[in-house]
């Protein structure tokens, strides 16, 4: 039986066109080598193709490196892996990263105030940069890593920080939905955030809510506003108190599908209809947002590409290299269905 050649560097040299030296500073990411981003993909896709695999310990003698790229959720366990769109956003990291030898190390955080929340994965050194989703302003520790100019990327934003940021608009999404409710005549409508204030995005997602209430000449009522805790369960009892007063609304903007669906399930329990007696609009467009009853009206996120654009960054932080545009915002869209 004869045995196939063992694939070299030289061979992925070859079919990327450039030296040996250049495989390995880009296999190994080995910082501030200046190599093309072009270049860089060149020698990735060479080696993909050719089946090379690096030796994992002679790179991380040359690196310096872990290999392990953090992924902190700002969220109780139970409410980050239940999110699907969280898992949407992590797919995209993933198919960033793997190519790239690079392992991801999932942690999730529900009080970043606390003394070590999660700088020992940075302490450590159990990891060469950080993807933070739903960012909060009262994380100190957060600001020290930046402060010292560690790789980190925040999937949402931070007022004033420097650090790279990949989002959407919130505020703009959050009144585009708002704004179709009042378009089809709703006068008392109701916001249920998906989360608590101390989040960057519910605050973003309130705000267009109330510009959108105040620009359509509607007096503000903060009995109208309710807060989640990114559970279907919250949502439900977030609409049940909203269905109990007597001047109930008549249409409800949810700040995440996940908490929308809790919605739906309390006007369908409470005997009325959607979209007749209750339209309700979500936030998200996870993948059952069109298999729910009604099919759920929502704001398009594109889930995977936010998890591609944040891991692409810090790949490029990781080797050193400089980043031209250091907050990217993608584009959403409202996609109509039945219950509104």
């Amino acid at each position: 039986m004869v045995r196939s050649r063992r694939v070299t560097s030289r061979d992925v040299a070859e079919a990327a066109g450039v030296s040996r030296t250049t495989v390995s500073f880009v296999l190994n990411d080995v910082p501030n080598t200046q190599i093309p981003a072009e270049t860089r993909q060149r020698v990735w896709e060479a080696a993909r193709r050719l089946g090379y695999y690096p030796d994992a310990s002679a790179r991380s003698l040359a690196s310096q490196r872990s290999g392990n790229v953090g992924v902190l959720l700002c969220r109780s366990p139970d409410r980050a892996f239940g999110d699907v769109f969280l898992m949407e956003v992590l797919t995209g990291i993933h198919e960033v990263i793997h190519p790239r030898r690079y392992h991801m190390l999932l942690d999730t955080v529900e009080d970043v105030t606390a003394p070590d929340a999660y700088i020992g994965l940075v302490r450590s050194r159990q990891v060469d940069g950080l993807i933070i989703s739903g960012p909060r302003t009262d994380d100190r520790q957060l600001r020290g890593l930046e402060a010292e100019g560690f790789p980190i990327v925040l999937l949402g934003r931070l007022p004033e920080s420097g650090l790279c940021q990949v989002d959407v608009d919130h505020r703009a999404a959050a009144r585009t939905a708002v704004d179709y409710l009042l378009y089809h005549g709703h006068r008392r409508l109701a916001f249920i955030a998906q989360g608590p204030p101390v989040y960057t995005a519910t605050q973003a997602r309130l705000r267009g809510y109330i510009e959108a209430v105040s620009a359509a000449g509607l007096p503000g009522d903060e009995a109208l506003i309710q807060y989640g805790d990114f559970s279907q369960t919250s949502g439900y009892r977030a609409m049940q108190a909203l269905l109990q007063r007597s001047d109930r609304p008549t249409a409800v903007f949810a700040g995440s599908d996940l908490v929308a669906f809790g919605a739906l399930a309390a006007v369908r329990d409470a005997g009325l209809r959607i979209p007749e007696d209750v339209a309700i609009v979500g936030f998200d467009d996870v993948p059952m947002a069109s298999d729910v009853t009604p099919p759920l009206t929502t704001v398009h996120l594109p889930a995977q590409m936010l998890g591609r654009t944040a891991a692409e960054l810090l790949m490029q932080l990781i080797a050193g290299e400089e980043v031209a545009q250091r907050t990217v915002l993608l584009d959403t869209h409202l996609v109509v269905r039945q219950s509104a």
